[in-house]
């Protein structure tokens, strides 16, 4: 299969992965049904950005860059779609005054040894940034929010890399979070 052309490296980091997305990540066409159970003609599967070095460097400058007013230790989500933004995050944050550590929530209890949902650094009581693929109706992100909060922690922010403009920031604002989005479906439709 022929690789899509890489964005040029003098583009503005934002406009580089918008392109990126669009060219790997982004489907139009037939009827695709969605996490949500929602129907869609058009989906986003951001592991080919979210997994590719230029991708995820990206993404971390990106992410640093808009959460860098935050005060939070702690960055992580629902797995599987937040593990590797979130990793790509803490490693570019080593080495600056705001290093950051990760975690995950599973979808499932393990079903040995802790028997825990959370896994990496989630310390009870701390200031956490949430990420999330991709935002729909924020069914997904509220059950990472749920689990954060079991642990008596304080959502700092929620990003999102793409926001598919069906609900999730009207329902997190309910709970009284601020959804960042970097992108919205509209940068793609």
């Amino acid at each position: 299969m022929a690789q899509a052309a890489r964005p040029q490296p003098d583009t503005e980091p934002r406009e580089r992965l918008r392109r990126l997305i669009a060219e790997r990540c982004f489907t139009k066409g037939k009827p695709f049904q969605l996490a949500s159970g929602r129907w869609s003609d058009f989906y986003f599967d951001l592991k080919p950005a979210m997994l590719d070095p230029e991708g995820s460097n990206l993404l971390a400058d990106l992410i640093l860059e808009r959460t860098a007013g935050i005060d939070a230790k702690y960055i992580g989500g629902l797995a599987m779609g937040a593990v590797p933004i979130a990793l790509a995050v803490t490693l570019k944050s080593y080495g600056t005054s705001r290093p950051l550590q990760a975690f995950w929530v599973r979808k499932e209890a393990k079903g040995h040894g802790t028997k825990s949902l959370a896994d990496g650094y989630l310390v009870d009581g701390s200031r956490v940034i949430i990420v999330e693929d991709v935002a729909t109706t924020g069914g997904s992100v509220m059950k990472a929010i749920d689990e954060v909060k079991r642990h008596d922690c304080q959502i700092a922010a929620v990003i999102t890399i793409v926001d598919r403009l069906e609900g999730a920031r009207e329902k997190l604002a309910e709970a009284g979070i601020e959804l960042i989005a970097l992108f919205t479906a509209k940068d793609f439709t």
